[in-house]
């Protein structure tokens, strides 16, 4: 999830001159979207990804609604090009069959994320910014109404490519084994952000993945960020299934938060 705008992309395509000076600039983030930057946090910074969001899908007749109250993104640049990422969610979910709940609510943390993000080339012409990034979805962290069967994991390529002054596209590729479902699918994300002003950018995205023994699914969303200073941003959202029985409706806001290392 991302600010992919100018202002902020040519931010990314100048981190070699950012690491060779005191300048640095505002941050880039990994939300709101799911497409995820080719940019890594500066080394000795942490950054604070969160927010909250609301889903509601449906198959046949059972309707499932998801409140994340809180999804959290911990980012510290360990090295030059290379971060350390922490994720954990806090999660209630309800069903309903014909407007009536079904069981019980489930409540709880969802299984600790665990990863990493190293930065591979930058962006030269035609050539885009490249990153690789990977995560470990660890069971026995989670709470008990959010435990899975098994370890996840995942990996992508992730691209950045300046379009003009105002405008940038980003995209991800590659593939995961779900906690839940350890079939594995093939991921990607494509994402078009502009400047609408000086600190708000618009984006839209279409993601999805093609899992190997099931049908594809396919999802779209868009929002707006605005960067209050270098380093806070805020966030919204809004998105859904675009194939059937994913999701009905995506909504979220969060905000981005810099912590500098001064020394």
């Amino acid at each position: 999830m991302k600010r992919i705008t100018l202002t902020l992309i040519a931010l990314v395509s100048s981190s070699v001159a950012v690491a060779q000076t005191e300048e640095i600039g505002a941050l880039v983030t990994d939300r709101p979207d799911a497409t995820e930057s080719a940019n890594t946090v500066r080394k000795g910074f942490l950054q604070i990804e969160t927010g909250g969001f609301y889903t509601e899908s449906e198959d046949n007749d059972l309707k499932t609604k998801e409140i994340t109250y809180s999804t959290t993104l911990l980012r510290y640049g360990l090295l030059d090009n290379f971060e350390l990422r922490l994720g954990l969610d806090y999660r209630n979910t309800e069903f309903e069959s014909n407007g009536e709940r079904q069981g019980d609510d489930l409540n709880g943390t969802s299984p600790l994320l665990l990863g990493a993000k190293i930065g591979i080339a930058q962006e030269k012409g035609w050539m885009p910014k490249i990153a690789l990034l990977g995560h470990l979805t660890l069971p026995f962290t989670a709470g008990s109404d959010y435990i899975p069967e098994n370890t996840g994991i995942d990996f992508r390529f992730a691209f950045d490519h300046t379009l003009s002054d105002r405008s940038g596209i980003a995209y991800n590729v590659g593939a995961k084994l779900s906690p839940e479902n350890p079939e594995l699918a093939y991921i990607y994300t494509i994402s078009y952000g502009y400047d609408l002003f000086d600190k708000v950018g618009f984006y839209a995205e279409l993601y999805g993945d093609f899992p190997e023994d099931s049908k594809a699914n396919h999802l779209w969303d868009a929002g707006l960020t605005y960067l209050a200073n270098d380093d806070l941003q805020f966030d919204i959202t809004v998105g859904t299934g675009i194939t059937s029985d994913i999701q009905n409706i995506l909504l979220s806001a969060g905000l981005s938060y810099r912590i500098r290392n001064n020394k």
